[in-house]
């Protein structure tokens, strides 16, 4: 009972890791990645899109991304969410693709994605602890209605926490790694 209880927990605390990987994807470095735009919502159709769903991304060179579309009609929708989007990137269209100049960050502007990156890294360490604090809910749980023992208890309280501080260990190094990536020149 237990050992399924602690799964689930690892399970749920992998997903929180890898949501605050996909989240840090979208902040951008002063180099071209296809992770900036790929979750970029463009209206296809009538309907929202992700821009990877309707067009390849490519990082010829380390500043400049370019974006083909599959279908042609869609590069002016494309050219519109690039430019409501909050990445302050300024799309040049040739009627085939779009390129994307990633310019570089300044000083100022490196500092305010170090702390979105930071709020970021937070927000994941607080999903973790609330999944802490729902697993040991359901320890106290167990033993109340006596489907496990004091001792149980205290063994799967002790799991709990390990798995909880290997958790956050990962999340301090995914947002440790991505401030030195922001603030590298």
């Amino acid at each position: 009972m237990i050992d399924e209880l602690l799964e689930e927990l690892r399970q749920r605390m992998q997903r929180s890791v890898e949501v605050l990987q996909e989240d840090l994807l979208g902040i951008r470095t002063g180099r071209a990645s296809p992770g900036l735009v790929e979750k970029l919502p463009v209206e296809y159709y009538g309907s929202i899109t992700p821009l990877s769903q309707i067009a390849s991304i490519t990082a010829p060179e380390p500043r400049l991304l370019v974006i083909r579309p599959w279908d042609p009609s869609a590069l002016s929708e494309i050219e519109r969410a690039i430019l409501k989007s909050d990445l302050g990137l300024t799309p040049m269209n040739d009627g085939k693709l779009i390129r994307l100049n990633i310019p570089r960050l300044t000083e100022e502007r490196r500092r305010e994605l170090a702390k979105l990156v930071a709020r970021r890294v937070e927000e994941a360490r607080v999903a973790v602890r609330n999944l802490r604090r729902d697993a040991l809910q359901d320890l106290k749980d167990f033993e109340k209605e006596k489907m496990i023992s004091e001792d149980e208890f205290f063994e799967g309280k002790e799991e709990v926490q390990k798995l909880t501080d290997e958790f956050i260990a990962k999340i301090d190094e995914i947002g440790k790694r991505k401030e030195e990536e922001l603030m590298e020149i």
